[in-house]
């Protein structure tokens, strides 16, 4: 070999240890009925297909007048044509300065819907925070996860009922007034 010395071929160790692991896991699951986090996924999964993605949806929902305010959240609603309900969350670093924060309330808000997504079918669901949680009020997480759970769902059952009846299209112009028989110039 160049350079000398005689080096041992390198061995992959960790894929096949991390494979056991899985394997072993999954088995002690399926023996013991332990849920594991592997297992839950595809069954609690949030597809794109659920979600809000593109700056045009989230721009069509907000063009609307808010359904329903709360002491921290706003709640848009519109009808999307679609056989499922889709989601937007927006929580902004002015009302939710820590990340832990935010993920929390987005994690709330999905899974929220997720359990809802039969009732909603047919709509657009937006949820905006619009609120600091006062760190005086809401010293711990849980208190966090207790105002969002209790929001949240007010403003979800308030997007399950009937949406008012959209407007036939832009309103007529009004006629013009008749404005008698046309003067001829002398």
């Amino acid at each position: 070999m160049p350079g000398g010395g005689c080096q041992q071929p390198r061995r992959r160790l960790a894929a096949p240890a991390i494979r056991l692991a899985f394997r072993i896991a999954g088995n002690a699951a399926a023996r013991y009925s332990i849920p594991l986090a592997l297992h839950s996924v595809s069954t609690h999964a949030f597809p794109k297909a659920a979600r809000l993605t593109k700056t045009d949806e989230f721009s069509s929902v907000f063009a609307l007048r808010p359904r329903r305010r709360s002491t921290h959240f706003v709640l848009y609603v519109r009808a999307n044509g679609l056989p499922q309900a889709r989601l937007g969350i927006v929580v902004g670093k002015k009302f939710a300065a820590r990340a832990a924060e935010r993920n929390l309330v987005k994690r709330m808000a999905r899974e929220l819907f997720r359990a809802r997504q039969d009732q909603l079918a047919g709509r657009d669901v937006l949820l905006r925070l619009q609120a600091k949680f006062p760190r005086a009020a809401f010293a711990s997480r849980t208190a966090i996860r207790q105002a969002c759970l209790e929001e949240i769902t007010g403003l979800l059952e308030v997007a399950a009922r009937p949406l008012p009846p959209a407007p036939a299209g832009p309103p007529a112009a009004p006629a013009a007034a008749d404005p008698g028989p046309p003067v001829q110039p002398a």
